[in-house]
């Protein structure tokens, strides 16, 4: 026995001894550019094209990217990669610049009629892309824009599906809503109470169909750009939201969840945040990201050649306070930068479980729509866009046009196992949502995305909308709703909701 002892010994220490050789290889290169090659085959993602040196600066994706090496050493020395835990999934992600280089109106504030004045921050969509061919992967879009519509997700979406596994339930399109980006086709068509001047009408179009492009282009991107990953994940804080309805003081959610994403040598790949609050610090004339778009390039910053991506929670009644100062949005998006790479320096809870996707599509009732006379009465109103949109809709019905009854709205949940769930709700969506949520699931499991797929309007809560007022009802004017939504609007989405997220994040009594 002690001979055998003695042999087993021998080899143990040789084994240990190219264990150490092997983490000085990895400590000393990237290992991270081995492994993507080894398992390129595997994940079937294409290596992305090299760029044009003549490619307008606008249009460029940059990538979490790395160079080739041996593939015959990554899989040699896989087992020493620090995934021992749980197996990597397949990840990737891109940016693209989607600063015009021309004049164009500006949305989310109805005072601003003329094209902006300049550019004061670079404006971004972004990407991020889970999981393998074999399965389908799942792509999350950001994009620093008051509102994409469902028209642009649907038409991406149809792009992408030509050659990949791409499908809807597994895409999601996030909007920053900052106040300070052009002007999207079909978004907020009655935001300045009056027509839009002909000659402005080309930009925005033109710029609808960039960004429709550059969403494709920096999807396709992420997709290309995959490699075995590490996910984790954690909630932390930042105090800047607060209620507009102060009197008395109405709910907010001070949530930070952070999604971490780091290659085989531990380094932040990408880092996703959202956060419950407007992007209304500033409404100056020239493009801006707001404190979304300061957040992002403080992450970026802090970690080399990272992507960070920035989105909303349930934030339609939540407004950055106090704010209307440039040292105000750098602020709040240092602070919610600083918060961010606090957590994604510390020990998060790793993402183990298999990615699964689901979306249910409903049918959001709107109230009583106005008669004839009443849409009359409104067309005299002393408020432009009251009248504007009455006289709207008084031209649909005597073109014999049908007044929509109803809004479809589509509720998508993302889940990791059972360590994590991710609901996503379109709209401008009132705090109590994920409040709401978060009671019913287990919050420490939950995390609640708003202005997702979609923002077709305002959705009030139920308390909202008793207590009416500008969220309730005032701004479907903007977004040339017929009327305010029915009282049961909070308990369809909540029905949805439940219908696609697992029981088992149910809050357990």
């Amino acid at each position: 026995m002690a001979g055998s002892s003695k042999g087993f010994l021998h080899h143990g220490q040789g084994h240990l001894h190219a264990i150490k050789q092997g983490a000085r290889f990895i400590r000393h290169s990237n290992y991270s550019n081995l492994l993507h090659d080894a398992m390129t085959s595997v994940l079937g993602a294409p290596r992305p094209k090299p760029e044009s040196s003549k490619s307008p600066r606008r249009s460029r994706v940059v990538l979490q990217h790395t160079p080739m090496h041996l593939r015959l050493l990554a899989l040699l020395l896989w087992p020493l990669t620090g995934f021992s835990a749980a197996p990597p999934i397949p990840a990737g992600a891109a940016s693209i610049d989607i600063t015009p280089d021309y004049p164009v109106r500006l949305s989310g504030y109805g005072n601003r009629r003329a094209p902006n004045t300049g550019v004061s921050q670079h404006i971004f969509a972004k990407a991020l892309a889970l999981g393998s061919d074999a399965e389908g992967p799942a792509i999350l879009i950001t994009v620093d824009n008051v509102g994409v519509p469902a028209s642009i997700r649907t038409e991406v979406l149809r792009r992408l599906q030509t050659d990949t596994k791409a499908t809807d339930a597994r895409f999601a399109l996030c909007s920053s809503h900052t106040h300070c980006a052009p002007m999207l086709s079909g978004v907020l068509p009655n935001l300045f109470g009056m027509d839009i001047p002909a000659e402005h009408l080309p930009a925005i179009e033109r710029y609808t169909r960039e960004l429709t492009d550059h969403i494709e282009k920096v999807a396709r991107a992420a997709l290309a750009n995959r490699k075995p990953s590490s996910l984790a994940w954690g909630i932390g804080q930042v105090g800047f939201a607060a209620n507009r309805r102060q009197f008395p003081l109405k709910p907010i959610d001070h949530d930070l969840p952070v999604l971490r994403v780091t290659d085989a040598n531990g380094n932040v790949r990408a880092i996703f945040t959202s956060y419950a609050c407007h992007c209304t610090t500033i409404g100056i004339d020239e493009i801006h990201g707001d404190w979304a778009g300061v957040a992002q390039e403080a992450l970026q910053r802090e970690f080399p050649g990272a992507i960070a991506l920035t989105a909303l929670g349930c934030g339609a009644d939540q407004n950055p306070t106090p704010r209307r100062t440039m040292e105000l949005v750098k602020q709040y998006g240092e602070d919610l930068g600083t918060e961010a790479k606090r957590l994604a320096t510390s020990q998060l809870k790793p993402l183990t479980g298999p990615l699964a996707c689901e979306e249910k599509q409903i049918d959001l009732a709107f109230d009583t729509l106005p008669t004839r006379e009443e849409w009359q009465t409104l067309a005299a109103s002393k408020t432009p866009a009251i009248a504007y949109h009455a006289k709207k809709n008084l031209a649909r019905l005597d073109r014999g046009e049908k007044l929509p009854t109803h809004l479809p709205y589509l509720v998508q949940r993302w889940s990791f196992g059972n360590d994590l769930a991710m609901v996503f709700l379109p709209g401008e969506i009132t705090v109590d949502y994920s409040l709401r949520i978060k009671r019913e699931f287990d919050r420490s499991r939950l995390w609640v995305n708003g202005y997702s797929n979609d923002v077709p309007c305002y959705v009030p809560s139920r308390r909202v909308l008793e207590e009416g007022g500008y969220e309730a009802a005032g701004a479907m004017v903007y977004y040339d709703r017929p009327t305010k939504f029915a009282p049961d609007v909070e308990e369809r989405i909540m029905g949805a909701v439940h219908a696609v997220v697992p029981k088992k994040f149910l809050t357990q009594p």
